[in-house]
């Protein structure tokens, strides 16, 4: 499915609103100025306040299930919105998708 590129700068946050940064493996391709994502970037989640019970589950990593399937940078499918993936926490208890707010729309890819 086509959509916009997702970058590093994107405005992402996990399913309980902590800010979840991408953190580029392949900065080769630029878009509005910063890296373009692709499918082996790690996304990692700071400060999420989770819990279950008394037991802290805060979100930490994201894992991407898919991106697009005409474009690549370096062999890796560039990351396209809306984004395909699991946010977990660190005992890899599965959250839900993480929430993109805001991101370039000037390169769509498909």
């Amino acid at each position: 499915m086509p959509g916009p590129v997702l970058h590093a700068g994107a405005t992402c946050i996990c399913p309980h609103g902590a800010p979840l940064t991408i953190i580029p493996a392949a900065p080769r391709v630029l878009v509005s100025g910063a890296p373009a994502a692709v499918l082996s970037d790690q996304g990692v989640v700071a400060g999420c306040p989770f819990t279950v019970g008394t037991k802290p589950q805060p979100c930490v990593s994201t894992r991407w299930t898919a991106g697009a399937t005409r474009v690549t940078s370096m062999g890796q499918p560039l990351l396209v919105n809306p984004a395909s993936a699991i946010v977990s926490s660190a005992d890899q208890i599965p959250a839900g998708p993480p929430m993109v707010s805001s991101s370039q729309t000037r390169v769509v890819a498909s």
